[in-house]
């Protein structure tokens, strides 16, 4: 299926992971379909990256930026419009899962916050003038954590409940510009992150195994690609009356009946 993404200035945060992260599997998709990606992210990987996909012949830009700092989001955006004199979509995937609870200090929990959710908000209101003259949309990247809680995550469990009520509004005070927000909803995804995680277990393997248990579709994790089609359908003309929704990219981890996970 074509998703007519050939030629689109896409911004993405949060890009410049190691290799088979979310963000980083989303940016390869995105050149894969013709797409200008538009990097914005704090590691100097994303120069890289970005080096790569230019040498295949498709455009792409890498602006490097701490998106904690407010003027250095301005700029990346600023930076970005001027090179293409558009932007047409916007996809937030800034996520660190930092474990600031309630032990954690103000300060923490607010640069948690200015990490998980304030970014978000940044990056939309300077790419906002752009996004309407393209009648472009957004996508943001959320957690089931924002709906389940985990334990001992305060700061990135309001932040990525804030952005489910950013996706929301923003779907609303943007309708009349047609443009759509929506957000994917991961649960258990195996990212090098992840993997990094359970390596500090004491117990990992067996942690993993519990986990995968209850994930209801095929007791596996969902993939890093299978997260990439989903974020391109969605930001893809091919779903051009989708707005205001929570897509769970998740094996039925959130919803299904726990029934489902009794063990013969």
């Amino acid at each position: 299926m074509d998703l007519n993404l050939k030629g689109k200035v896409v911004v993405i945060s949060g890009a410049a992971g190691k290799e088979g992260s979310i963000g980083e599997t989303i940016l390869q998709r995105l050149a894969e379909e013709g797409a200008i990606p538009a990097v914005i992210d704090r590691n100097a990987r994303g120069f890289g990256y970005v080096e790569a996909i230019q040498k295949k012949g498709i455009d792409a830009i890498f602006c490097q930026t701490d998106v904690t700092n407010p003027d250095q989001i301005e700029n990346a955006v600023k930076t970005i419009a001027e090179k293409y004199g558009r932007i047409d979509v916007v996809i937030n995937n800034v996520g660190v899962n930092d474990g600031v609870g309630l032990d954690a200090s103000y300060e923490e929990f607010m640069d948690s916050l200015k990490l998980n959710m304030v970014s978000y908000f940044l990056i939309v209101k300077h790419a906002l003038p752009f996004l309407i003259k393209s009648k472009g949309n957004i996508l943001n990247i959320g957690s089931k954590v924002a709906l389940t809680g985990q334990g001992r995550t305060s700061g990135y469990a309001a932040s990525k409940g804030g952005v489910l009520g950013l996706t929301r509004e923003w779907a609303v005070d943007l309708i009349k510009h047609d443009i759509r927000s929506n957000a994917i909803i991961i649960a258990e995804s195996w990212t090098p992150s992840y993997d990094t995680w359970i390596r500090t277990l004491p117990d990992g393997e067996a942690k993993l195994q519990s986990i995968v248990k209850k994930i209801p579709l095929e007791n596996r994790m969902t993939s890093t690609n299978e997260i990439a089609d989903t974020c391109l359908f969605t930001i893809s003309n091919r779903s051009s009356h989708t707005t205001g929704q929570f897509i769970f990219v998740d094996g039925g981890y959130v919803h299904l009946d726990r029934s489902l996970l009794t063990e013969d």
